[in-house]
């Protein structure tokens, strides 16, 4: 219980900080005379700035706790399964390689030279 607590607190204060670092400088722009628009436009930059430098560690706590909710209910076995999922292909080992083409292992002198692929088209694939 006290972990689902940390977890709903660290996205309110990530989420009461992020809309705090775009409404204090909406507002301030705004009533310093900016429009609507401009005033929105730059409150926007300045809150993505603030956010970036000075919520680095809430971001990471919020960041985690959806990382432990998506994997709640996640069993040993899932974790193996995922484990073998992500290997990559030349790793597995189980499985075998496909037979070649039997046309390209014939030689080229069996092809009849005379013999364009359009002649041996059948007369309903022409039509």
């Amino acid at each position: 219980m006290t972990e689902n607590r940390s977890n709903r607190k660290a996205w309110l204060t990530y989420s009461l900080l992020r809309l705090a670092f775009f409404f204090v400088p909406l507002v301030v722009l705004y009533l310093i005379g900016l429009g609507p628009w401009w005033s929105a436009g730059f409150a926007t930059l300045i809150g993505i700035s603030l956010s970036v430098l000075l919520l680095s560690k809430p971001r990471e706590q919020a960041s985690e706790s959806i990382y432990d909710w998506r994997n709640r209910d996640r069993t040993a076995d899932d974790i193996v399964e995922d484990e073998i999922l992500d290997e990559p292909a030349d790793q597995v080992s189980d499985v075998p390689e496909a037979p070649a083409a039997a046309d390209a292992s014939a030689p080229a002198s069996d092809a009849d030279p005379a013999e364009s692929p359009k002649d041996s088209e059948a007369p309903e694939a022409r039509a």
